[in-house]
């Protein structure tokens, strides 16, 4: 058992993101001192303006070592950071997942533990575990590597470069925090669920579309994180995952705090594969992300009626508590009212 130890300074990679943002605030707020790495020193003046406390690090996760040299006089590092938008531009970004989220991974606790950390925490994703539909799934369902879309491929590698280094190292703690859906306010990115939120509010939502999904707030998932670095046992992982919904039920529910008519009938396969077609295409044309790639499509056909997770071990292990999911939305909604997205 891993005695609980208090924490007065971090170094927060994504810093500016959905995670990374919620983190870097609550840290803040607990009196920890804390470095945080921004690809954009504008959007961390703009994501930070006015908090106390936070030192903003120029850097990028595709070249570690230029910022390596500030992990030293730490106490942990949070590392929230990795290259998801290959669902937002359609198209194959392996050797973007390969250096950022694999290879990064690998330095960063390398070059952490060099520069005298020795607590370290990893933002995983379920999408490293797997089973039967409407099974429960707990930290102890590993997906096989075969079996997992680009995106999942590169948090399993990432994950095991982490164990392969407490492997070597046994004076280095890590634990692994596995987040479903995040929502949240100040997703300034936006991510998935921001960008999800300002369609079904302005009215672009063509239809339901299959699939279920575990749907999650990102302050739940920074309480996980910070528990993680001050009592998580090394080496294991910890489910932050949340509600299994399906898009039926969450659509109306965001419709309903939003205050906007929503769509009732689902959209056929086919048209959903033509649609994410068309979008990509648009991504290719603009730069701009979109909401429905066909990665995106296949994941959702997939993984329908993969995400029940079982919580337990974070429960008992962090003291982890979900907040209630329709609060999480109404703060999301009223974030980006107050912000005239929309």
């Amino acid at each position: 058992m891993n005695t609980a130890i208090a924490l007065t300074s971090a170094f927060v990679t994504g810093a500016t993101g959905l995670l990374g943002n919620n983190l870097v605030r609550e840290l803040v707020a607990r009196g920890v001192a804390v470095k945080a790495l921004v690809r954009s020193p504008a959007k961390g003046q703009q994501q930070f303006a006015g908090l106390a406390g936070v030192e903003l690090v120029p850097g990028d996760m595709a070249d570690v070592p230029a910022f390596a040299g500030q992990l030293r006089g730490c106490d942990v590092v949070f590392h929230t950071a990795a290259f998801f938008r290959d669902n937002y531009k359609g198209g194959s970004h392996w050797e973007e997942l390969q250096r950022i989220n694999v290879d990064g991974t690998a330095l960063l606790i390398e070059h952490a533990y060099r520069a005298g950390v020795r607590r370290f925490v990893q933002t995983s994703s379920i999408g490293v575990l797997n089973g039967e539909p409407g099974a429960p799934i707990d930290e102890t369902c590993l997906r096989e590597l075969d079996d997992a879309d680009d995106y999942y491929r590169s948090k399993i590698l990432a994950d095991q470069a982490v164990l392969r280094f407490l492997g070597s190292h046994p004076d280095m703690h890590a634990s692994l925090v596995l987040p479903g859906w995040m929502w949240g306010p100040a997703d300034i990115g936006p991510t998935s669920s921001g960008q999800f939120v300002n369609d079904v509010a302005l009215g672009k939502l063509p239809g339901l579309v299959p699939g279920s999904f575990s749907v999650v707030a990102a302050r739940v998932v920074t309480q996980a994180h910070i528990a993680a670095a001050a009592r998580g046992k090394r080496g294991e992982r910890y489910l932050a995952a949340g509600r299994h919904m399906t898009m039926r039920q969450l659509v109306p529910l965001l419709g309903k705090i939003a205050n906007v008519k929503t769509p009732t009938r689902e959209l056929p396969l086919a048209l959903l594969y033509a649609l994410a077609a068309v979008q990509e295409l648009y991504a290719r044309v603009t730069g701009r992300p979109i909401l429905l790639s066909l990665a995106t499509v296949r994941l959702m056909v997939k993984e329908a009626g993969r995400t029940h997770f079982n919580h337990a071990k974070s429960e008992r292990e962090l003291a982890l508590n979900f907040r209630p999911f329709e609060q999480t939305v109404a703060d999301t909604v009223g974030w980006y009212r107050s912000q005239h997205w929309f």
